[in-house]
């Protein structure tokens, strides 16, 4: 039977939860192809002139994008263009300025663009490439004397930047050329951004459960780093790095003083929150923690707090938590969330249900707040208007996540994700007392999802993501902005192709940063500047502010000085080092070290369940099922809405002949996660076990249809075929159960076996091989199987010496049945081999 490990570093939204069934995504992420987005006209590369009569080609400059402003206080970006005429090998850059100021010219040998550094202390990450547009770019830096004087010129005008390519330094005449112009505002973007540096490594599909926000795995989470980037300066700094858990939702007071961070909870789902002071050196520690969870109410699940943001004055923070008094509301009731192959949109995540509620730190309080606390709607991702009197948020009706009839996605925007399509409202805060929703008009009933709204820090405009469905980064997901009191809502001018969201104003309100996935999947850090009318100019990138095979994501804007904030220490985080010092052994197969080790993590925090389903798991594999039994137990004390720890005291209870307590919980993980393919391939094992072999296939073709990538579900089916005598469908199954498991001694075996009854002896030998070699010679019915083979192939020597060893085996175990067995099998190659030779004897010898 298959357990389940729960992991540590998951984004956990359940109670408990962790490592669960394999749910593989299939399919291609269908909707990043580049008709998923239209481009806006101004970011495509516009080629300033038209060919010359005598064959001059034409330019096409990517950056900077015609009309682009520049911050002040941005370092020297790089320029990249295309030249379509071949005899260009050297390019005359000119920088005309409007005003009376002599040009800047400079000849540039226009290197070609090549791939940033990568991680390379990552593994099993997709390697970045350029797009065919970059490959085919010519670059050139201006050095920071050029660039300062650009930037010095063209404030009260825009420069024109002119690109003109030649032959060689010495031709008279151009042979291409382009231009497009850029302008430098007056307003500085001033405070850093404050981002989080993560890799993008799909985890492994075991993980996949209903509830569970798990972008990465858990051995990635060490390497996620929160930095603090000065756009005047070439490198971030880090402030927090290898942590066993992940920290995400980051926000700010608007005086920068105060930070509200999810540390994740004691067991990674949204339970605990960090409102820490900031100071040069800032630090969590366990004053300054929130546990949602002390405000569950009784009888109910454990609470959790989504898309926590802190109020401009630091005395408030509202969230989405379940509907007050909804007594037995699970965290898969009330989230959406889907999983992918695509690395760029690996998971997908949004609420269903769900009411505002704030918490004051004076008070040390969580309440609903009156006007969005309707159990008939999703009331989620709030966020405060400059001055606390307003929240703008999500709303949609309420509905489950997985309806009846409910297909699995497979892709970011598959048709079969559930819908949603929220609206904007606005409310009062009114010190918590709340009041009437208002509908943003230009935000709401458009057919679109709206979503992520945040208000300009003079209180004039709103810029929220639109897209098809859910929230935030979806393939289509696009800025939009409309004022504040509601009216026409327009796209923003800064739109990429795809992916454009995480969005932040700066304090002076006419810079916003956002990540997006253009012009890869390696989500990149953008700035724009928004002008009195609320109209965008062309992004400008962020260089540098990751490794080209990581992202950037959740900037946000700090109200800070230079050096005001130097690092963040984490003393809170002592329980996840235990938990991931025991995933470590776990995962290196040391059960007998992994076992105590659980029990630290266990003892550091009572409450959380998890422990003690992995020490379970450990003491299973260590083949002391009774203990395991005793940890699956305990663990299902604390949360009995596991659906892998019930697959997992199922499994053992089946090994230990408990059949009907394991049909029991095995139908519980399934009743409570119909996703949990684990679940349906133990519970199929079982049917077959216990003799209903008709339901057993159901359930293992369901199985399988799940969680595809499950060796242990083909290895069970291809059993059962071959049972039945399909020969041809069972050797399908299991060369799958042998692809997905090579390592796997029992899907060899079977495979073997199945070859066999096949009379494919040749075929069945090199399983059989494998299989005694991965058992280092010492299961005697391998190597049973192993000397048939090697008789039936004629290698009769070797199929004595092999029998002969496993009848060794066989007497020190004491199998007397499989003894007398292998002693005729000994016999009979003996009589083989000696057929086989004697003929050879008399030839070689001379008659008498």
């Amino acid at each position: 039977m298959q357990r389940e490990l729960i992991g540590t570093a998951a984004i956990l939204l359940a109670a408990f939860s962790g490592f669960g069934a394999r749910v593989a995504a299939k399919g291609a992420e269908k909707a990043n192809s580049p008709a998923a987005a239209a481009v806006s006209a101004c970011l495509k590369p516009v080629p300033m002139d038209e060919p010359n009569a005598a064959g001059q080609a034409a330019i096409a400059i990517d950056i900077p994008v015609n009309g682009t402003i520049y911050p002040p206080d941005l370092i020297a970006p790089q320029f990249a263009w295309r030249d379509s005429n071949p005899a260009a090998t050297v390019w005359r850059i000119e920088i005309v300025f409007g005003e009376k100021t002599r040009s800047i010219q400079i000849w540039a040998a226009g290197e070609k663009m090549q791939i940033g550094p990568v991680d390379d202390t990552l593994v099993g990450y997709v390697p970045p490439t350029l797009t065919p547009e970059q490959a085919a770019d010519h670059t050139w830096r201006p050095d920071p004397k050029t660039w300062e004087a650009i930037k010095k010129h063209s404030v009260t005008q825009p420069a024109k930047v002119v690109i003109t390519g030649f032959a060689s330094k010495d031709a008279g005449e151009p042979v291409s050329r382009a231009e497009a112009t850029i302008s430098t505002a007056k307003e500085p973007v001033g405070a850093p951004i404050f981002y989080r540096d993560v890799p993008l490594i799909p985890p492994n599909p075991d993980t996949e459960q209903r509830g569970v926000i798990k972008p990465l795995p858990d051995s990635v989470l060490p390497k996620i780093k929160w930095q603090l980037r000065y756009v005047n300066r070439t490198e971030s700094k880090v402030m927090m790095t290898n942590l066993p858990t992940c920290g995400n939702c980051h926000s700010f007071s608007r005086d920068g003083k105060t930070m509200g961070i999810d540390v994740d909870g004691p067991a990674n789902d949204k339970g605990l929150y960090a409102l820490v002071p900031l100071r040069k050196t800032s630090i969590i520690s366990n004053d300054y923690l929130i546990h949602w969870s002390a405000f569950s109410e009784e009888h109910s699940q454990k609470r959790f707090g989504f898309m926590s943001q802190v109020s401009p004055d630091g005395k408030y923070v509202v969230n989405s938590i379940d509907v007050p008094h909804a007594h037995g509301t699970r965290v898969l009731d009330r989230l959406y969330n889907g999983f992918y192959d695509n690395y760029g949109f690996g998971q997908v995540f949004y609420p269903t249900r769900g009411v505002l509620a704030w918490y004051s730190k004076e008070t040390a309080t969580l309440k609903p707040l009156p006007g969005a606390d309707d159990p008939n709607f999703v009331q989620t991702s709030a966020f405060w208007s400059p001055d606390g009197k307003y929240l703008i948020y999500s709303r949609a009706s309420a509905r489950d996540p997985y309806p009846q009839g409910y297909k699995r996605s497979t892709y970011a925007n598959d048709p079969n994700e559930t819908q949603i399509q929220y609206d904007l409202y606005k409310i009062p805060f009114n010190n918590g007392k709340g009041g009437n929703p208002e509908r943003i008009v230009g935000a709401s009933e458009n057919g679109m999802s709206n979503n992520f709204p945040k208000v300009s820090p003079d209180g004039k405009w709103i810029v929220f993501v639109e897209c098809k469905n859910g929230l935030l980064m979806r393939p289509d997901s696009k800025l939009f902005i409309v004022p504040f009191e509601g009216g026409e809502a327009r796209p923003l001018e800064s739109n990429l192709a795809r992916m454009n969201s995480w969005h932040t104003f700066n304090p002076n309100g006419h810079w916003l940063a956002f990540s997006s996935k253009s012009p890869s999947l390696y989500t990149h850090l953008y700035l724009t500047h928004i002008d009195d009318q609320g109209h965008a100019s062309p992004p400008v990138v962020v260089e540098n502010a990751t490794a080209a095979n990581r992202a950037v994501n959740i900037p946000e804007f700090l109200n800070i000085g230079p050096d005001d904030l130097d690092h963040i220490e984490t003393p809170a985080i002592d329980f996840y080092r235990e938990f991931d010092l025991a995933q470590q052994l776990q995962d290196a197969h040391k059960f007998s070290d992994a076992v105590p080790a659980w029990k630290v993590a266990a003892d550091k925090d009572p409450t959380d369940a998890r422990p003690w389903n992995n020490m379970g798991v450990a003491l299973a594999a260590s083949g002391k099922t009774s203990d395991a039994i005793d940890a699956y137990g305990k663990s299902l004390a604390m949360n009995n809405d596991s659906s892998q720890t019930h697959n997992n005291l199922g499994s053992a209870l089946a090994e230990a002949g408990r059949f009907d307590d394991a049909m029991m919980h095995i139908r519980k993980a399934i009743e409570l996660d119909p996703d949990n393919g684990a679940a349906h391939i133990n519970l199929g094992h079982l049917l077959e076990v216990t003799g209903h072999r008709s339901e057993a296939i159901e359930q293992l073709t369901l199985g399988t249809q799940i969680a595809p990538k499950n060796p242990e579900g083909h290895n069970i089916y291809g059993v059962i075929l071959a049972r039945e005598g399909k020969l041809d469908e069972a050797i399908t199954e299991l060369q799958m159960a042998v692809a997905l498991a090579p390592g796997s001694a029992e899907c060899r075996f079977n495979l073997g076996r199945a070859y066999a009854a096949a009379s494919r002896f040749a075929d069945a030998l090199p399983q059989f091989e494998a299989a005694a070699k991965i058992t280092a010679n010492h299961e005697p019915a391998i190597l049973q199987m192993l000397a048939a083979m090697y008789s039936e192939t004629g290698n009769y020597a070797q199929a004595v010496s092999t029998a002969q060893h496993a009848l060794d085996l066989a007497e020190k175990q004491q199998n007397a049945e499989l003894t007398t067995t292998l002693r005729a099998n000994v016999a009979r190659y003996q009589h083989q081999a000696g057929a086989t030779t004697a003929p050879s004897d008399s030839q070689s010898s001379p008659n008498p």
